[in-house]
């Protein structure tokens, strides 16, 4: 026991994973009431610290950066970061769907049919972008809207920049104070992780069907396929190029926010954990890592992105549409538009794939029984999305880091200690 207590936490939560399914592999739907508190209870705690710590970290970050130039330059990087790797999520989503052609010969006669009509549209891309600003940040704290936090977050911080350094250092020291007092708090919390593990893995196990898997297994094997590719050959390969630095160590760095993401299926429940991970583990500095993070666990979703586009062209398959260059380039455009403005839209996923189905014209009913049978299977790819999701974010905040000068330590390289 002194053994697995000892365990570095990305150990602890892999050993919780295992233990979990096998639970619920042996007792079944009997684990429920002891595995859904558990989880739930962990879950409140991760929710608990969020809001604070994003404002407070953001705040922080923003004004210890100094001048508008440096801000700028910063938000230029982080959304050319974003943009580059979301499209090339698509293509290899699009391209693996292509190549093994998932859809083609799926019969479904059954399934529950989705309708867009029953979903809250998030709008076009100005509502997106109009929703961003929040009338009352108070409001949008209580709410958890992270898009208004964080958007509040920056001017503020921004705010604090152009006041004189009497009123200014204050500010600075109040808000640098209270993020280390909840980075405290978060590390506290996240030493609970195996514990909320265990109870995740447990009730997703325990409530998973499995008859539908067979009909569809090609398109979770393509899905799959491409987070993959994406995550252990496309990101490594850029972070090695921008970097210079071995992937290994970055993927080591931030084994226990993988872990964790996986198990959580949520970007912004793992934010805590990225953040500690980056910061500790490589040597980002909160200046860069407080504004990358927050923002990427919000709209830098590439496995969104890759699984909106192959979930697309996989319906059209099945239904015997065959989609020209033109098409599969609407849906590539559409697919990255949708994949950032999915954050703070009730039902994200399911949103979005209706708006790409509806930009190359796929309404009909068949369509929507297809998008609830890819639900029915979608659990684990969204795990998975999930862990590819905060992989990104977290080598984005590196290759920012080191583009702005700083140097990344890797103490896990050295086999120093870790989170």
């Amino acid at each position: 026991m002194r053994r697995i207590i000892n365990l570095k936490l990305h150990w602890q939560i892999f050993i919780a994973m295992i233990l979990g399914a096998a639970a619920a592999a042996i007792f079944g739907e009997r684990m429920l009431p002891v595995a859904g508190p558990m989880g739930d209870i962990f879950m409140r705690l991760l929710r608990m610290v969020i809001v604070p710590l994003i404002l407070t970290s953001i705040v922080s970050g923003v004004a210890g950066i100094g001048d508008s130039r440096s801000l700028g330059r910063l938000g230029a990087k982080t959304f050319g970061y974003y943009v580059m790797t979301s499209t090339l999520a698509i293509i290899v989503g699009l391209s693996l769907t292509n190549l093994i052609q998932p859809g083609v010969g799926v019969e479904v006669t059954g399934g529950q049919e989705v309708s867009p009509e029953e979903l809250e549209q998030p709008g076009s891309l100005a509502d997106v972008l109009t929703r961003i600003i929040p009338i009352n940040p108070i409001r949008a704290a209580a709410e958890g809207d992270i898009l208004g936090v964080i958007f509040f977050a920056i001017v503020f911080g921004f705010a604090i920049t152009q006041l004189p350094e009497k009123q200014r250092t204050p500010l600075l020291n109040f808000f640098d104070t209270a993020f280390q007092a909840m980075m405290k708090l978060t590390r506290v919390v996240i030493r609970l992780a195996p514990i909320g593990v265990f109870g995740l893995i447990s009730r997703a196990v325990s409530t998973m069907g499995y008859d539908v898997f067979a009909a569809v297994g090609r398109y979770m094997l393509t899905i799959g396929l491409g987070l993959s590719i994406h995550l252990f050959i496309v990101l490594p390969t850029i972070f090695f190029l921008l970097t210079r630095r071995n992937p290994l160590d970055h993927f080591r760095a931030v084994a226990s926010a993988m872990a964790f993401a996986f198990s959580s299926s949520s970007s912004s429940a793992t934010l805590p954990l990225t953040l500690e991970s980056v910061e500790k583990n490589a040597g980002v500095s909160n200046k860069v890592s407080s504004f990358v993070l927050p923002m990427g666990a919000t709209v830098n979703m590439d496995g969104t992105a890759l699984y909106e586009c192959a979930g697309v062209l996989f319906i059209a398959q099945a239904l015997g549409f065959g989609l020209d260059f033109g098409q599969q380039i609407m849906v590539v455009i559409t697919a990255l538009l949708a994949s950032i403005g999915a954050a703070g839209v009730p039902s994200a996923g399911l949103v979005m794939i209706f708006i790409v189905l509806q930009a190359v014209n796929i309404t009909s009913p068949a369509a929507y029984v297809l998008v609830g049978v890819m639900l029915a299977v979608d659990r684990p790819l969204d795990m998975y999305r999930t862990m590819v999701n905060i992989t990104s974010d977290s080598i984005g905040a590196a290759v920012i880091a080191h583009s702005e000068g700083e140097q990344l330590t890797y103490p896990m390289a050295m086999g120093e200690e870790t989170a």
